[in-house]
C-alpha cells in the first residue's frame, strides 16, 4: 500500500487543512505532548523554543500538569509572542541564590528544597497554614489542600489569553481526571472555549494542589491518572498524518537503585513516566489492525465495498501515519526525589538548555523522511535521554 503525499489524508475531513507546521517537509500536523514534572518542565520550553527557532510552530499542543501549564502559554499567544512569555513564566519562578555559595552542593539543594516546601514560589503556589496544622479537618474539597494556587491563577491570566486561544489557530488538549469518578477526561478547545480553569484543574496535583471545578464537576491534575498524554492524539478521530514531539519528562529506565532514597526516587520515574512504552506498543498494535483492514478493503470488488454493512466495517481502517518523535530529558548528576521541585535558576537554565539541545539535533535528523513501513501506523524514534553534568 504506497504512502500518500503528505498532508491531510482522506481520513479527515476537506476542509482540516495543515496548520503552521506544514510549511516544512514535516508531514501532516505537528503535534507537541508534554508530560507532567513541576520544574522538569523547564526542559519543554527548550524544545518549544527550538521547534520555532527552526520555524515549526505546533498544530496542536496536549499537556498535563506543567505540560498544559506550558501549552496553554504557547497555545494561548501569537508565535511572535510565546517565547516570552515562557520566559516570563521561568522567571518568574526561578528562585535564585546559594545558602553556601555553592562549596556545599548537598546543603544548597537541601535548603532549597526546604524553602520550596515551607514558603512555595510566589507567582506558582503558597502554603496554606491551616492545612499543615489539621489534615483531618473538613474544610471542603476546593481548600482541602497544602497549598493556594491563586498566584498561579493570576499568573495565567496574565500570560495566557484566552481569546486568542479560542480562537482555534492552534489546538489545546488538557488531561484531568475526574475527583468522584476517577476517570481521565480530556478538555480541547476543538470543542468547547476554555479558560482557566480547565488549565488550572490540569495542574490541581493532589494533596499539595487544591482540585478545580469545571462545568459542575471536580477535577485534579490528570498525571496522577496518566501523566503522558500520548493516547489524546492517537485516539484522535477523525485520524490525521501527524508527527509527534513527545517530550518526556521522568525516565522510564534506569539503574538499579542502591539505597532507600534512590529507591524512592527511582520509584517515582516508574511511576510519573506513565507506561508510555507499553501505550505505545497497544497503540501501535491497534493502528497496524486499521493499516490492515485498509489493505484489504483494496482487494474487495467495488461492489461489496459499496454495501453499507460493508462500508461499516471497513470504515474501522484508516492510512494515516504516526511518526512519534520520543524527546527524553536527561538525567542531570545531583537529581534526586526532589528534582521536580528544583526551580533553581541554574536548575530551570540548564533543563531548558537540554530541550533546546536535543530537539535541535531530531530536528536536524529529520526521521519523518525515513519512508515508513506501509502496514505499520506509528513509529518511533527514540532522542535525547542520557545523564549530563550538572
Amino acid at each position: 500500500m504506497a504512502r500518500k503525499a503528505a498532508g491531510v489524508k482522506e481520513d479527515a475531513p476537506p476542509e482540516a487543512a495543515p496548520g503552521p507546521g506544514a510549511g516544512h517537509d514535516i508531514p501532516g500536523q505537528v503535534v507537541l505532548v508534554l508530560q507532567g514534572g513541576g520544574a522538569l518542565g523547564a526542559y519543554q520550553a527548550g524544545v518549544y523554543q527550538a521547534l520555532h527557532d527552526a520555524n515549526v510552530e505546533p498544530d496542536w499542543v496536549i499537556g498535563t500538569s506543567i505540560g498544559a501549564i506550558n501549552g496553554a502559554i504557547i497555545a494561548g499567544n501569537p508565535p511572535e509572542a510565546r517565547l516570552a512569555r515562557l520566559k516570563r513564566f521561568w522567571d518568574g519562578v526561578a528562585q535564585h541564590g546559594s545558602a553556601t555559595a555553592g562549596w556545599l552542593p548537598a546543603l544548597d539543594h537541601w535548603s532549597r528544597d526546604v524553602a520550596t516546601v515551607t514558603q512555595g514560589i510566589a507567582s506558582f503556589f503558597t502554603p496554606r497554614a491551616g492545612a499543615w496544622m489539621g489534615v483531618h479537618t473538613p474544610v471542603g474539597l476546593e481548600q482541602a489542600a497544602f497549598y493556594s494556587t491563586d498566584p498561579l491563577r493570576r499568573t495565567l491570566a496574565a500570560l495566557v489569553d484566552f481569546e486568542h486561544l479560542n480562537g482555534g489557530q492552534t489546538r489545546l488538549t488538557v488531561g484531568t481526571v475526574n475527583v468522584c469518578t476517577g476517570r481521565m477526561r480530556y478538555f480541547t478547545n476543538r470543542d468547547a472555549p476554555m479558560d482557566v480553569n480547565h488549565v488550572m484543574a490540569s495542574a490541581a496535583f493532589p494533596p499539595g494542589f487544591p482540585s478545580v471545578r469545571v462545568d459542575g464537576e471536580m477535577y485534579w491534575d490528570g498525571g496522577i491518572y496518566s501523566n503522558t498524554p500520548l493516547e489524546a492524539v492517537l485516539d484522535d478521530r477523525p485520524r490525521r498524518d501527524s508527527v509527534i514531539f513527545a517530550v518526556q519528562l521522568w525516565p522510564g529506565s534506569g539503574p538499579e537503585p542502591q539505597s532507600v532514597w534512590q529507591v524512592m526516587s527511582r520509584q517515582r520515574d516508574i511511576q510519573y513516566s506513565s507506561r508510555a512504552e507499553s501505550h505505545l506498543e497497544r497503540q501501535k498494535q491497534i493502528h497496524r489492525l486499521r493499516h490492515v483492514i485498509r489493505e484489504l478493503g483494496e482487494h474487495l470488488p467495488k461492489t461489496l465495498r459499496d454495501k453499507p454493512e460493508v462500508k461499516e466495517l471497513l470504515g474501522w481502517g484508516c492510512g494515516t501515519t504516526m511518526q512519534v518523535l520520543e524527546l527524553d530529558a536527561p538525567r542531570f548528576d545531583g537529581d534526586d526525589l526532589n528534582k521536580d521541585i528544583d526551580f533553581s535558576a541554574d536548575g530551570i537554565a540548564r533543563r531548558w538548555a537540554a530541550g533546546y539541545e536535543d530537539t535541535a539535533q531530531a530536528l536536524q535528523r529529520a526521521p519523518w523522511r525515513e519512508a515508513p513501513d506501509p502496514m505499520e501506523g506509528i513509529s518511533v524514534y527514540r532522542m535525547g535521554a542520557c545523564t549530563r553534568e550538572a
